[in-house]
């Protein structure tokens, strides 16, 4: 086991105020991102159970698109990541 790795916490607080661990998180092979799925996501790289290259490496995403989760999740919350209201959010806000 690497050095950081001990360090890590066994869990964190979730976007809806629950306990996320490891195995809470979205399975690696999600394809269909609600909100909830991506605000654990940065919740967890927020809380340090993994980091931001674990994260775009175990979901498949670009460093850009886990930046642009976090800049909303961080903003404006959970809303802010639905698909569906993006371009208001990124109109009105600058997310």
């Amino acid at each position: 086991m690497l050095e950081n790795q001990k360090m890590r916490p066994v869990s964190v607080i979730g976007p809806m105020g629950d306990k996320l661990t490891l195995k809470d998180l979205p399975k690696r092979d999600t394809r269909r991102w609600v909100s909830r799925r991506k605000a654990e996501v940065v919740a967890a790289v927020e809380g340090g159970l993994i980091t931001v290259d674990e994260a775009c490496e175990r979901y498949n995403l670009s460093l850009e698109e886990f930046a642009s989760w976090q800049r909303a999740y961080d903003r404006l919350g959970v809303p802010a990541l639905r698909a569906t209201r993006v371009q208001f959010y990124r109109d009105r806000f600058g997310i």
